[in-house]
């Protein structure tokens, strides 16, 4: 069951014709130049109203946001980026080398795990099909966070809300259990930007985010900060099904579900990733109970806050291929087997499960898992910085740097609330081969008799 305000985009749907097409001014590339209204990919809020400067050495800088989320990582992106190399066992190679290392170790693996998946769109596709030909299992870096939320949805149902209701409908916000700005530091500006009307906005099991003092015209508080979160979602949800507690006891939640009910548009703000584990499912579904026993008397919808590096994308793109969340091991010969416990990137590995790793961080620098043995071979399609980072294995090891979307290519990426697909156009357009065109040679390399 999936209850919804809004239909969201399918994985095929460029979703062009609802963001603005950037324009650019400036030389050709390795000149100063600058892309107004670029959509900025490093966090699912995907904020489209950036301009970003290409220098003259081909670093980036960003001209009229002082977001920090984006400083951190555009400032991985060095003069040197075009011109890294391919590597195998450390050792430099040109692609077509690099190329036919990794289909080795692909054809010789019988379990490999494709996991990071630090991708876009297209590139999801491309991995799906080369994890077809494979017999491979693909799980996210953010698995856990995204297993939390897809568990609790196919348990009992959801109804979500997009950014777009939360800034025409809201009048009450409860956030539960974390602080936005943290880790999405314009998700206010980009949520509520030029809200006129009176809003309410509660912390529920947090301190209150200091960057929600800025907001005009709202009220903001905390309550029951130290709280179990748990203990916080077991009495608002027998408050939300109208049963009878100590209200002496538990006045301060009775309080909130008073204030829910005499609104009218409630938005349900978390972060699945923030949500203390390995439960944090648990608290998703109470969440969602709340949020839909609220619709009975009046509007409510809930906003999870989370898809960084591309998780909620692949999630998308996947779900649509495959008809099955990530976790899910996918052939062209055997049934689809979605198992969300025992395909987990960190069960796998520790439990010596997979006999080959494909690594995807194509957005920023992500290390190999801790849990990954020597003696496993591992691919790696990686953002141009990891070149020489990923140390002298005993196992075979292929490295080949990728173009990221958005900087270096054109792509599409899931937005935060998963109603929206923004086209990426890229910034500086290094020439560096994209995720979608190395898995589609290795897929293309299988295939062949």
């Amino acid at each position: 069951m999936h209850d919804s305000s809004s239909t969201p985009s399918n994985a095929g749907d460029a979703g062009a014709a609802h963001a603005p097409v950037p324009s650019f001014s400036g030389a050709a590339t390795g000149s100063p130049a600058t892309t107004h209204d670029w959509t900025c990919p490093f966090c699912p809020l995907l904020c489209d109203d950036i301009s970003i400067d290409l220098r003259g050495d081909n670093t980036l800088a960003a001209s009229n946001t002082d977001c920090p989320r984006l400083a951190r990582s555009i400032a991985h992106f060095s003069a040197t980026a075009a011109t890294c190399r391919p590597s195998v066992d450390g050792q430099d190679t040109d692609l077509e080398s690099a190329l036919a290392r990794a289909g080795e170790i692909l054809s010789r693996a019988r379990r490999p795990l494709f996991g990071g998946l630090a991708t876009d769109v297209a590139g999801a596709r491309a991995l799906y099909e080369l994890a077809a030909r494979c017999g491979a299992i693909l799980d996210h870096l953010h698995g856990d966070a995204l297993f939390a939320s897809t568990l609790a949805l196919q348990d009992r149902g959801a109804f979500f809300t997009t950014l777009s209701e939360v800034r025409s409908r809201a009048d009450l916000l409860i956030v539960f259990g974390c602080q936005p700005s943290a880790r999405y530091p314009r998700f206010y500006e980009r949520a509520l930007r030029g809200l006129a009307r009176p809003l309410g906005v509660c912390f529920v099991a947090c301190e209150a985010d200091p960057a929600a003092s800025a907001l005009p015209n709202a009220s903001v508080d905390s309550i029951l900060p130290q709280a179990d979160p748990f203990d916080v979602l077991a009495v608002w949800s027998a408050l939300a099904e109208g049963r009878r507690i100590e209200s002496g006891k538990h006045a301060e939640i009775a309080d909130l579900a008073q204030r829910v009910a005499s609104s009218s548009y409630t938005v349900v703000v978390y972060e699945p990733a923030a949500l203390p584990g390995p439960h944090a499912a648990l608290l998703v579904e109470a969440l969602n109970r709340i949020v839909k026993a609220v619709n009975r008397t009046t509007r409510a919808g809930g906003l999870a806050l989370g898809g960084d590096d591309g998780a909620l994308t692949v999630s998308q793109a996947v779900t649509w291929l495959s008809g099955f969340a990530l976790r899910t091991r996918v052939s062209m010969r055997a049934p689809l087997d979605y198992d969300p416990y025992r395909y987990r990137t960190q069960t796998l590995l520790a439990g010596g499960e997979a006999d080959a790793l494909l690594w995807v961080a194509s957005f920023v620098p992500q290390p190999l898992p801790d849990a990954l043995g020597a003696d496993v071979p591992a691919i790696v399609l990686g953002h141009p910085s990891m070149a020489g980072t990923l140390g002298t294995r005993r196992a075979p090891t292929v490295f080949i740097p990728v173009a990221t979307p958005g900087v270096d290519s054109g792509g599409h990426l899931f937005r935060i609330d998963a109603t929206v697909v923004a086209p990426l156009r890229a910034a500086r357009h290094a020439q560096l081969p994209g995720v979608a065109e190395i898995a589609g040679r290795l897929a293309a390399a299988r295939s062949q008799p």
